[in-house]
């Protein structure tokens, strides 16, 4: 007897190490293990590629010769029932071969040059990423799992082939999860939930969808999956006259006008009908589209005809008709839906489609390897949804933290659709709650980028409005306008959100490397040298110098600087010794001068604020300093230069704590922007008090922020954020205010020493 144990019996859970007498055992299996099976859906591969077929499932027999799955069956009886699965959906010789070798790759001792020698590098590439998305670990950690995420959704996006097997794989598990421990249902049923059922729906994968949904459902509640089912079989039973009734009148009215149709009846899936239940908190007897016929014709034109046909027949029941061939789903999907009130009251739905459509309705993008011959250009495949594979890469080139990257992407997986059109008619699907924001980067990310108003329906509106079905929008860009950070509040699409955070980040950095550059060029005059070492003559001096910081590039130190991440004293002192080596020495006279200059925090000069440093400087929100008053500069970790009013207590303690971080900082005699700042207002209550006090703000030219209250019995404290110029403009407006009727006192909120 043979013990066989390896690495595939560990990694897939179907798997199992087992004795194996050489005997009777594998024989008993032998035609659950046959080929044959498979080779009845390859007809329409040719003889060449059906023998390559062959050849994989041979080699893959034997790499799993001696394991059995957890139903006692040989294992690759799995292998075949996944390449099953995609010769259902036409998938090309490639996949195929791909799909009975995807569990044999490092799991069986056989290595990818190996495949490549056997199979060619195209195949071994399908297996390499089948198999590193079979080690995928689906933890509870958010991290990790995002990880995982980040990496099937990157697979997907290089070869949509990939996925499409992995979705196989999933279904043909799912299939056979009942003979898996009870304990691993839940984890695998609600995996497949949350990640391969939306994948598969997203790429139009119809049929395997609704699949999946109930298999997942089935195990994850298996008391609830089994009442359902008895009720749906009961209803099924006492209703099978009517529905075989408005089968025949149908049948019979489009023969009378010699119309040729295909009439298949649909049942709603019990994951369906239980999320339909769970929502709209409905009982199962208030669900009443249970049953619906799909009408399967020879054209678009047949569509429509057949429609009115339907109409004739019965009445359609209001706002229950969709026409997704004039405006196709996001996953490529196209039919006509109407509900009619058919005999006995009983509401049925029709779908009316194409051949075509009833194909790619049900395969998604697999549909694109049958109509590959015929569709040279590529559109169908443009069509189904690899238009939304391609944002995967473009997200991913912007997003490298895992955990953002899905973030950007499931909301993406759940597309509850909004058509909305270019003022050029031009066709757009965005998902639901999508706003004229995510509508411009959906056109371009430049226009994104420059978007400064929209129009809809000739209307000027707020750029966070959301758009409805048929709005026609239409983006006003500005040469000069950048991405609002206030954006990322309000957009829905995964594009828009990574593009402004890109963008962002980019400009965030940009401002921290001239910042820092600014504070390291300061330190050095501290240390008695005028400035930087150049790049080009210099070069060895700053490899050196980032040996000893740690980072990659010139720009990437500056920027550490900028955010305080690497204090410039210490960068400065090292950058000297670096250049004594190298002959240049300190200048007495410029290290006196520096020395002995008005500012006690001499080690790191001083920076001069005009307000246009953005992202790189933060004023304080604790103590809300503005020009004219006394200031410090703070190198915060990470978070660049934080400024305080010099009598903030949250900075005296992080001086007492952390003094090295401190730089000196002065006002610009010439601010470019307004800052703000608190003011406290004391009022009697009264009618048009809170407008009066406005009035006397906008008449000041000072903009209100904020404002917050608190009653008391006759009078009440306004507090207001507002943004002023300087701290005479602040005391302009407190005398309005303190002249104003009703107002009791007005003051300036100046921070609290420590």
């Amino acid at each position: 007897m043979n013990v066989v144990l390896n690495k595939a019996a560990v990694d897939n859970p179907q798997a199992v190490p087992v004795a194996v007498d050489s005997s009777s055992a594998a024989a008993a299996n032998a035609a659950a293990a046959s080929f044959a099976a498979l080779l009845e859906k390859l007809d329409y591969l040719d003889e060449t590629s059906v023998e390559q077929v062959r050849q994989a499932y041979r080699y893959a027999d034997e790499a799993h010769l001696g394991q059995l799955r957890s139903s006692g069956e040989p294992y690759i009886t799995h292998p075949i029932a996944v390449a099953a699965l995609c010769a259902s959906w036409k998938l090309d010789v490639q996949a195929l071969m791909a799909a009975l070798l995807h569990d044999a790759m490092e799991d069986c001792g056989i290595t990818k040059s190996d495949l490549i020698d056997r199979f060619g590098a195209p195949v071994a590439e399908l297996v390499d990423g089948l198999t590193k998305l079979d080690k995928l670990q689906f933890n509870t950690r958010e991290e990790n799992q995002a990880e995982s995420f980040r990496k099937m959704l990157l697979a997907m996006a290089r070869d949509v082939r990939v996925i499409l097997i992995k979705l196989a794989d999933r279904t043909h598990n799912m299939r056979t999860l009942s003979d898996m421990p009870r304990s691993k249902w839940g984890r695998i049923s609600s995996e497949t939930l949350e990640i391969y059922a939306p994948i598969a729906h997203r790429l139009g994968l119809n049929q395997t969808y609704r699949e999946l949904q109930d298999l997942a459902f089935r195990h994850l509640h298996p008391w609830r999956y089994a009442t359902l089912s008895k009720a749906v079989t009961k209803s099924r039973n006492r209703r099978r006259d009517i529905v075989q009734k408005v089968q025949t009148e149908v049948d019979a009215a489009f023969a009378r006008l010699g119309m040729h149709v295909r009439l298949a009846g649909r049942e709603k899936t019990l994951f369906a009908i239980y999320q339909k239940m769970i929502t709209k908190h409905l009982s199962f007897a208030q669900v009443t589209d249970l049953y619906g016929f799909r009408v399967i014709v020879h054209s678009v034109t047949d569509c429509y005809t057949a429609l009115g046909v339907l109409h004739q027949m019965y009445k359609p029941v209001p706002g229950k008709f969709k026409d997704h061939i004039a405006i196709g789903k996001l996953n490529g999907y196209q039919s006509l839906h109407t509900t009619l009130v058919g005999p006995a009251g009983l509401n049925i739905e029709f779908q009316v489609r194409t051949e075509e459509m009833h194909i790619v309705a049900e395969a998604g993008v697999a549909a694109h390897w049958l109509y590959k011959a015929k569709d040279a250009d590529g559109a169908v495949a443009e069509r189904l949804g690899t238009k939304w594979l391609q944002s995967l890469l473009d997200i991913q080139n912007e997003t490298r933290d895992a955990a953002e990257f899905w973030d950007h992407v499931k909301v993406d997986l759940f597309p509850d659709a909004v058509y909305v059109f270019t003022p050029k008619s031009q066709i757009m699907a965005l998902p639901r709650g999508a706003t004229a924001v995510d509508f411009a980067y959906a056109i371009h990310s430049d226009v994104g980028d420059r978007t400064t108003a929209a129009r809809i329906n000739n209307e000027q509106v707020p750029l966070r409005t959301e758009l409805k079905n048929g709005d026609v929008v239409e983006i006003v860009t500005t040469q000069g306008a950048r991405p609002n950070p206030a954006w990322l509040g309000f957009v829905r699409t995964g594009r828009a959100r990574s593009k402004i955070r890109h963008y962002l980040k980019t400009l965030a950095q940009n401002e921290s490397a001239g910042l820092g550059e600014k504070l390291l060029t300061q330190a050095l005059r501290a240390e008695g040298i005028e400035q930087l070492p150049d790049v080009q003559t210099q070069a060895p001096i700053w490899e050196k110098l980032l040996r000893f910081t740690g980072n990659r590039s010139r720009a990437e130190l500056m920027t550490d600087v900028g955010l305080g991440k690497r204090i410039a004293g210490i960068v400065a002192k090292r950058l000297v010794v670096l250049l004594s080596e190298d002959g240049q020495r300190p200048d007495a006279l410029l290290l006196t001068r520096e020395r002995y200059s008005s500012h006690e925090t001499v080690s790191q000069g001083s920076i001069t604020l005009d307000g246009s440093e953005n992202a790189s400087v933060q004023y304080a929100a604790c103590c809300r300093p503005v020009p004219g008053d006394p200031i410090v500069g703070y190198l915060g970790r990470g978070e660049g230069l934080v400024v305080h009013h010099a009598q903030c207590g949250v900075a005296k303690k992080l001086q007492h704590k952390d003094g090295e971080r401190f730089i000196a900082v002065d006002w610009s005699d010439e601010p470019t922007r307004q800052f703000e700042t608190g003011i406290t207002v004391t009022v009697t209550n009264g009618k048009g008090v809170l407008a009066r006090i406005a009035s006397e703000f906008a008449n000041s030219e000072a903009d209100i922020v904020r404002v917050d209250m608190d009653d008391a019995m006759d009078t009440t404290d306004l507090r207001f954020v507002a943004a002023v110029r300087d701290q005479h403009h602040v005391e302009a407006v407190l005398r309005n205010l303190r002249r104003t009727h009703s107002v009791l006192r007005a003051f300036r909120v100046l921070p609290q020493p420590a």
